[in-house]
């Protein structure tokens, strides 16, 4: 399991008091993503190369919804 230092998590500019919020913590070897809501409730963990391709999909709108 990856451990990831306070200090590494950054809170997504679309947080909104309403509840969606999701924190992200960038290191050279792995990706950490939990909600902001619940830090304890766990962290999902991704590569580089998958959180990448992930935010790439998400700005040319690959994951958009007819």
């Amino acid at each position: 399991m990856t451990s990831f230092p306070s200090h590494l998590w950054r809170t997504s500019s679309r947080t909104t008091d309403v509840g969606h919020c999701v924190e992200v913590a960038l290191t050279s070897g792995a990706v950490g993503i939990r909600d902001t809501k619940d830090r304890q409730g766990g962290t999902l963990t991704v590569t580089p190369a998958a959180w990448a391709g992930f935010m790439d999909r998400l700005k040319t709108g690959g994951y958009d919804q007819d």
